[in-house]
């Protein structure tokens, strides 16, 4: 044990728990945390099946889950016209007044062509389709460029292979869903992530302070004694 951890106050188990049980926390709200998140990330019937066993009742149509995510699918398998078309179905305003995420749209289908190997349809979409883009909104033409630099190399080879790669598409779906809920009055992020990213920047800060209980795996979420790792 070093001379830093020895000087630091040791919190107990039993003493954790006490405090612990001191902190209201009410069921209904843990339910509307999961709810929260099975609806923005899209798992209908994971969504259908606990509301069904909590007994809460979403302010959300269930069934508007399964068209944002066929669309959110279309865009991870790089069916960008599709997704394009369904969501212009569903609201066309959702393009029309975002126009940073319509281009994102367009590139990722330009990057689809060049995919492909379909290089001559990939020039003429660019200039049809994303130049005007471009004229209208400067700050989009350095996307554009990179991505048609992508036309001067070997597709398997290319120094730009992050913009073929599947994390690229998944940007662009996580984008276009973000826009869906928002046009329908949600949250664009689940709450859950965000309360475990203030979990570990909180541990962080008390692992300077005391020696604590604290949650080491966060899919066990088990708290582990201070007193078992002292030597």
């Amino acid at each position: 044990m070093t001379a830093s951890s020895s000087s630091k106050q040791t919190i107990s188990m039993e003493e954790w728990e006490s405090k612990m049980s001191e902190v209201p926390i009410a069921k209904g709200d843990l339910n509307q945390l999961v709810m929260n998140y099975l609806i923005i990330e899209g798992y209908k019937d994971a969504a259908q099946k606990f509301s069904e066993e909590s007994g809460l009742t979403s302010n959300v149509d269930l069934e508007s889950i399964e068209e944002r995510m066929q669309i959110r699918f279309a865009v991870q398998r790089g069916d960008i016209q599709t997704a394009i078309e369904r969501v212009n179905e569903l609201n066309p305003d959702i393009l029309d007044t975002n126009p940073r995420l319509c281009f994102h749209l367009l590139l990722q289908h330009l990057i689809e062509l060049i995919r492909k190997g379909e290089d001559e349809k990939a020039l003429e979409f660019a200039q049809d389709k994303l130049a005007p883009h471009g004229e209208e909104h400067p700050e989009l033409l350095r996307e554009l460029e990179k991505t048609m630099a992508l036309l001067a190399f070997d597709t398997k080879k290319s120094p730009l292979g992050d913009l073929l790669d599947f994390s690229h598409r998944q940007k662009t779906a996580n984008e276009l869903n973000a826009a869906l809920l928002a046009a329908s009055s949600q949250p664009k992020e689940p709450k859950l992530p965000a309360l475990l990213q203030l979990l570990a920047w909180t541990q962080a800060q008390l692992d300077e302070k005391v020696n604590y209980p604290r949650i080491n795996n966060i899919v066990n979420a088990v708290l582990e004694d201070p007193a078992s790792g002292a030597e």
